[in-house]
């Protein structure tokens, strides 16, 4: 989970409520305790067993669903291994396969574990800073009947706003619509890439062109919020040397649930496997691993605005390091 959502718990739980985390980069773990503790008392726990076991809330978000199964699955140290609440709520924030998540949902209601559910988020890391994160809610809608859904409601307000919740009535509709969205935002970013590289090389200023597309109908959330062209937008990562963000490689992930989604109901994802050869190499590229995925504009050739150098050095082969 990231700083920016694991902060907006803290400060929206009440200060009487202890807030118990487990991440294995134990260094983090101290760290955001020491920053945030102000705000009510945190707790490191080694398992993710020992943090069911003290919640009556679980909010998990990890890369894969291998993560996904040894944070719920693992039969010694998961939440599993925990004791039998039917009150416990268990939002899974998680992008992963549809398959896997019912896989573990299925496993938990089995043992009376309480209610898991599936609530992928969206908005990118502004959107978690501000805690107004859209989430796609593999649930039912909040209903009297079920007090278990209000609960569910009342957390999921601490990561997003109520305006942006998409309760979409059962396990894993909620990563289904997930995955479509990042299969838009994959291919997107690498086509905003691709069409503002080839402006800027025919020598338009990134500026100009910036509003040109702003103003028109290739404007999209990516090209505003993700802007490829460093010092065009000031808040996106290009603008700081490529910090995701989200990461380059981590592109490949979602477009591959994207391709798989696709063909499993007989839909042929030609977009995210044209795109995805592109992204594969991106990964790869010294300028391109560990960066924000908008850094795949260096790696197709676009070229850097005057005066960037002071964000990083460009190496003999044209290629750029960052810091």
């Amino acid at each position: 989970m990231g700083y920016a959502m694991a902060a907006n718990i803290r400060k929206e739980t009440p200060p009487s409520s202890i807030l118990y985390v487990n991440d294995i980069n134990a260094s983090a773990c101290e760290r955001f305790k020491a920053e945030f503790g102000s705000y009510g008392p945190i707790e490191i726990v080694s398992t993710a067993r020992e943090a069911a076991e003290n919640s009556k809330v679980l909010i998990s978000i990890v890369p894969g669903a291998a993560d996904v199964k040894k944070v719920y699955l693992d039969e010694k140290d998961g939440v599993i291994a925990s004791k039998s609440d039917g009150e416990r709520i268990m939002c899974e924030c998680s992008t992963i396969d549809v398959k896997s998540t019912r896989e573990v949902g299925q496993a938990l209601m089995k043992k009376g574990l309480g209610t898991y559910v599936d609530t992928p988020v969206s908005g990118g890391v502004p959107a978690a800073e501000r805690g107004d994160l859209a989430m796609l809610i593999g649930h039912s809608p909040p209903s009297d009947s079920d007090p278990n859904s209000k609960r569910l409601e009342h957390t999921l307000g601490i990561l997003g706003s109520s305006s942006k919740f998409f309760y979409l009535n059962s396990l894993g509709a909620g990563l289904t619509a997930k995955i479509s969205n990042n299969y838009l935002s994959g291919t997107i970013l690498l086509a905003t890439a691709e069409a503002v590289a080839i402006g800027v090389k025919q020598g338009l200023d990134p500026k100009m062109l910036y509003d040109v597309i702003k103003a028109s109908t290739g404007q999209s959330w990516m090209c505003d919020h993700v802007m490829p062209i460093p010092n065009v937008v000031s808040t996106v990562p290009s603008s700081s040397g490529y910090k995701p963000g989200f990461k380059t490689q981590m592109m490949i992930k979602d477009l591959g649930l994207g391709i798989e989604s696709g063909k499993q109901v007989g839909i042929r994802p030609h977009m995210a496997e044209a795109a995805m050869e592109t992204w594969e190499s991106a990964s790869k590229d010294p300028q391109c691993y560990d960066r924000d995925g908008s850094s795949v504009y260096l790696h197709i050739g676009g070229p850097l605005p005057p005066g960037y150098e002071d964000k990083g050095k460009k190496r003999e082969d044209g290629t750029w390091e960052f810091a």
